[in-house]
């Protein structure tokens, strides 16, 4: 009898042990999680990559120039003389604005396009009679090129802003709209089946159970839908350009080509890249390691 009293009370040690372990290792990985990682690992992993990449690219780039492999400056101009251009513009007052008014109709127009395309998806996802009428035209227009919508868009809209919208909207509601889809489809039916045993229906088991199952999904088809906006936007800028509209990114490219100025072309197509850069470093990268982070598929430092 003793001896029985003795291994219960040891295998009760023994488990009380364990118990002590795996809390020591869940606070380890707490700890681990909520740790500051150290500025000069932060530089060098994430600032000094790009910064050695732009580097190298200015290198060969004036490597190009100074050893004459091209030697015409209306095929290839100098670094020099596109941050000419830079400063010029700069002085004049013009840079900011070239910048503010193409990203404001592009992030104007992605907010819209979000607006529709997400009850749009849900409903394609949700009622099979629209998602078969619908589905494959979604399709269809997300692989359609939005140059294509320009010359229709002048045509039934004429030049101003509701152009502009019309196109970023044809181009960028599919892409969001087909990204909810492609996440409601993955969402596990047993994530459904506890939502309706829980009472949460209809509208209530969109948004508490569908959208954030569907979250990750959902992000891609934003930053693709964003991706969409913003080149249907430079396409409407180049093609129909008018005064009255101002002068965006696409519009001093196109002014670029008309004045023969590759300056200027290379200063529009460096300012349209670091545009969409910023916007993803600056808004959907931290979005999407909010939503990795909360689903414990990142470790936070």
């Amino acid at each position: 009898m003793a001896s029985t009293e003795t291994k219960t009370t040891d295998a009760r040690a023994g488990g009380d042990q364990q118990v002590a372990s795996v809390e020591a290792g869940l606070d380890a990985l707490e700890t681990g999680v909520v740790s500051r990682t150290p500025f000069r690992q932060t530089f060098v992993n994430k600032i000094l990559p790009p910064i050695v990449a732009i580097a190298v690219v200015l290198v060969v780039w004036q490597a190009l120039i100074t050893f004459r492999i091209v030697d015409d400056p209306s095929k290839l101009p100098s670094p020099s003389d596109v941050g000419g251009e830079f400063k010029d513009a700069w002085l004049e007052g013009k840079l900011l604005d070239y910048i503010w008014t193409s990203v404001s109709r592009g992030l104007l127009g992605f907010l819209m396009a979000l607006a529709i395309g997400t009850p749009l998806g849900l409903i394609v996802a949700r009622v099979k009679f629209v998602r078969a009428a619908i589905g494959p035209i979604l399709s269809g227009l997300q692989s359609l090129p939005s140059v294509a919508w320009v010359p229709p868009a002048v045509i039934w809209l004429g030049l101003d802003n509701k152009m502009m919208y019309a196109v970023i909207l044809l181009g960028a509601v599919p892409s969001i709209a087909n990204g909810l889809v492609s996440g409601i489809d993955q969402v596990p039916p047993l994530f459904l089946r506890a939502g309706r045993t829980m009472g949460a229906t209809g509208l209530k088991g969109a948004w508490h159970i569908v959208l954030p199952a569907a979250l990750p999904a959902y992000l891609g088809g934003l930053k693709q839908g964003w991706a969409f906006s913003w080149r249907s936007l430079m396409a409407a800028e180049i093609i129909a350009s008018s005064p009255d509209l101002g002068i965006g990114l696409g519009a001093l490219l196109e002014n670029g080509r008309n004045a023969s100025s590759m300056s200027m072309v290379f200063e529009a197509i460096i300012l349209i890249l670091f545009v969409g850069i910023a916007i993803d470093l600056l808004i959907f990268s931290p979005l999407e390691r909010r939503v990795l982070r909360s689903r414990g598929l990142l470790v936070k430092g």
